[in-house]
C-alpha cells in the first residue's frame, strides 16, 4: 500500500496535518512512537490557544484533536521510526514494526526536553528529577521543589507545582525572568514561589533518590549545597530550559540549522515531497498555535505536490 501522506509525529503539528489531509480525502497515516500530543500532553493549562476558554489542558486539547483526525479517517499507528528513504516519487519509512510507503512525508517529530547536563542528573531521572510537572507533581505533595529555568514554561510549570508542593524555588541563571510579564506577575504574587537568581545547578546527588544538589552562582562562582529536609528525605528538580529537536534520523538527508529542519514558508524542505511542521523546524515561535498552523500548511502543500505528480486538482482548494 502506498499512502498519499505519511506524517511522522502526533503532536499538535502532526495531528493538524492529519486533520487537513484526511479531510481532503488523502489517504493519510500518522506514525507516533509513544503517545499523541507531544509536549502539550505534559501541560496543565493551555490558556494562550485561541478558543481555550474552558480551562483546557494539554491532554483535553489533544483528545479533541485526535477525535477530529479519527472522524475524517486518518490511520494512526504506534511505531518507532528507524530509517527513511525520501529520494524519488515513493518515500519509504522503516520502523520497528513495519515498512511504510507514501507519495509525501510530513516530519512533525517535535522536540524533547533539554537536560541540565550536570553530573548525577541522568542517574536520578524518575527518582527526583523530572521533566514533566503534570506527570510527577503529585509525588511531591507538601514537599520542596526546584524548577530550573526562567521562561514561560518554567514559570507556568512552577506555578502548577505550587498547587502540590509547600514551596517552589525557581533557579535562573539571570537576574530576571524571561517569561511574559503577565506570567511573572502571577508568580511573584504566589506566596509559595521563591527565586534563586544568577544560579545554575552544577551537580545532583543521591543514592537512588535525589538527596541534595549543588547550586553555583554564575557571577561569584560561589557554590551552595541544597540538602533535602530531614523529614522529607528528598525534593523535586524540574528542568525547563528548552528543547532539543528530534531530528537525528534526518541528518545528511534534510537540510538543517542547529538541528532544526530548514523549510520555506510553505513547510517545504530541500527534498521534493518532504515537508516539516511544528517545533522540529527553524522558526521564531514554538507554540501550539504555530504548530497547528504549520501542520495545516504542510498538509495543503503536500496535497498540491501530489496533484502536480498526478495532474489533478487538490481537494483542499475546492
Amino acid at each position: 500500500m502506498i499512502y498519499d501522506i505519511i506524517i511522522i509525529g502526533a503532536g499538535p503539528a502532526g495531528l493538524a496535518a492529519g486533520l487537513y489531509a484526511s479531510r481532503a480525502r488523502l489517504k493519510t497515516l500518522i506514525l507516533e512512537k509513544e503517545k499523541e500530543g507531544g509536549q502539550i500532553v505534559t501541560t496543565d493549562e493551555v490558556a494562550n490557544y485561541p478558543g481555550s476558554i474552558e480551562n483546557a489542558t494539554g491532554p483535553s486539547l489533544t483528545s479533541r484533536m485526535v477525535d477530529q483526525v479519527d472522524e475524517f479517517g486518518a490511520e494512526r499507528k504506534l511505531d518507532t521510526i528507524k530509517e527513511i528513504e525520501v529520494e524519488g516519487e515513493t518515500k519509504v519509512i522503516r520502523g520497528e514494526k513495519g515498512e511504510y510507503k507514501a507519495k509525501t512525508v510530513i516530519i512533525a517529530t517535535g522536540a524533547v526536553p533539554r537536560p541540565i547536563g550536570c553530573p548525577g542528573e541522568a542517574d536520578l531521572v524518575g527518582r527526583g528529577v523530572s521533566y514533566c510537572a503534570t506527570c510527577d507533581a503529585a509525588f511531591f505533595e507538601d514537599m520542596e521543589v526546584y524548577v530550573v529555568g526562567g521562561g514561560d514554561t518554567a514559570v507556568e510549570e512552577g506555578m502548577y507545582l505550587a498547587k502540590f508542593a509547600r514551596k517552589v524555588t525557581i533557579i535562573h541563571r539571570r537576574d530576571e525572568l524571561r517569561a511574559a510579564k503577565s506570567i511573572q506577575e502571577k508568580a511573584f504574587a504566589n506566596d509559595k514561589m521563591a527565586f534563586m537568581w544568577d544560579s545554575v545547578v552544577s551537580e545532583i546527588k543521591g543514592d537512588g533518590i535525589v538527596e541534595s544538589m549543588v547550586v553555583e552562582n554564575v557571577k561569584t562562582g560561589e557554590k551552595t549545597e541544597v540538602v533535602a529536609h530531614e523529614d522529607d528525605g528528598t525534593f523535586g528538580i524540574f528542568p525547563f530550559i528548552g528543547f532539543i529537536p528530534a531530528t537525528e534520523m534526518f541528518e545528511d538527508i534534510i537540510d538543517m540549522e542547529y538541528g532544526y529542519i530548514l523549510t520555506d514558508e510553505n513547510m517545504k524542505t530541500n527534498v521534493p515531497g518532504v515537508f516539516a511542521a511544528g517545533d522540529v523546524r527553524v522558526k521564531s515561535l514554538r507554540q501550539v498555535v504555530t504548530a497547528t498552523a504549520d501542520g495545516a500548511i504542510a498538509a495543503v502543500e503536500a496535497g498540491k505536490y501530489i496533484d502536480e505528480l498526478e495532474g489533478t486538482t487538490y481537494a483542499g482548494d475546492q
